[in-house]
């Protein structure tokens, strides 16, 4: 009994020492360890594009030139703020970028919904697997050769779309320079590139449904549309919300690759937006600080628009946080 109480004298962080790496809590972290090592990857871009570049927001309120740097420019305060603001052609820019991207919203988000339920509902595999395959398809495609199909498809010479009009009507028609036809255009080719590859989540979404639901509703006479309403869209509201809440913090980025490559000089009054705003201003004109000053605007609204958007789903109870 001496000698057990001298040991443990002799060593008294002993117990505590093992304490600390012998808990539920240690044993897990060992678990995760090859999951963690995975993550690493995603942790240094978040990082790396992601946050580093914050720093760089500080250009909005200096006069930056590349002789002096980012950090030795002198201050000017909110000077590019007050510019960009007396420019009438900034509110038509914003007016732009908000148009585009709600009507890309409103029309294409609850197309991968749809997509994914009738996939859903579909028993045989084979049909169903290449269904997706062909819908998957122009996600992976890149902006250059899907502005290049649409193109090419609604052109006003030998287009396939025109040749059909033409055939009808007599007279083809300038789809790609007439404001309201191109948006027409705009929207729905955003809409054929992804609507596959986000109906993946949906379908993810769908699969955690208990397919008992379905029976006792079959039983107690629910038809399809009924168990859709009822069973389906209640199953899958909190992922719906969720990309709901994501999507609003990209209102105010219409993408610089499908309104770059599909605009031209006709329909530019409509198709000017923030991106392509920085990319001829910042880049081409070389009006860092004005492009920055832009930037930081253009992801405060981002911000605020999530985090009212997250507010309303608390409401709820389905916000992201």
């Amino acid at each position: 009994m001496e000698i057990t109480n001298a040991a443990a004298a002799a060593q008294p962080n002993g117990p505590e020492v093992k304490g600390r790496f012998s808990g539920p809590k240690w044993k897990r972290f060992k678990t995760n360890i090859p999951l963690l090592l995975m993550f690493t990857p995603v942790i240094l871009f978040y990082l790396i594009f992601r946050y580093a570049p914050i720093g760089g927001l500080v250009i909005a309120f200096k006069d930056y030139n590349f002789y002096d740097g980012v950090f030795n420019s002198p201050w000017v305060g909110f000077h590019y703020f007050e510019v960009l603001f007396q420019d009438p052609r900034t509110l038509e820019i914003i007016r732009n970028t908000l148009m585009l991207s709600l009507l890309s919203l409103a029309v294409g988000f609850p197309i991968p919904i749809i997509l994914a339920i009738m996939l859903n509902e579909v028993r045989n595999m084979a049909f169903k697997r290449t269904v997706q395959t062909i819908v998957y398809m122009p996600h992976f495609l890149s902006w250059v050769i899907i502005a290049m199909l649409v193109s090419t498809a609604f052109a006003m010479e030998n287009g396939l779309v025109n040749r059909i009009v033409e055939q009808l009507t007599g007279e083809a028609y300038p789809f790609m320079y007439e404001k309201l036809s191109w948006i027409s255009i705009f929207v729905g080719s955003g809409i054929w590139k992804d609507m596959g590859f986000n109906a993946i989540i949906f379908l993810a979404a769908l699969s955690a449904i208990d397919p008992s639901l379905y029976e006792a509703a079959g039983m107690d006479g629910a038809g399809k549309l009924k168990q859709i309403w009822h069973i389906t869209l209640p199953g899958i509201r909190p992922t719906i919300i969720l990309l709901l809440i994501l999507s609003m913090g990209r209102v105010m980025e219409v993408g610089f690759d499908q309104v770059f490559m599909l605009q031209n000089a006709n329909v530019n009054e409509i198709a000017d937006v923030i991106s392509t705003y920085i990319y001829r201003i910042g880049l081409q004109g070389a009006q860092f600080s004005l492009t920055t000053a832009m930037g930081l605007f253009e992801s405060l609204v981002a911000f605020i628009l999530v985090f009212t958007a997250n507010t309303i789903a608390r409401k709820f109870d389905q916000g992201l946080w």
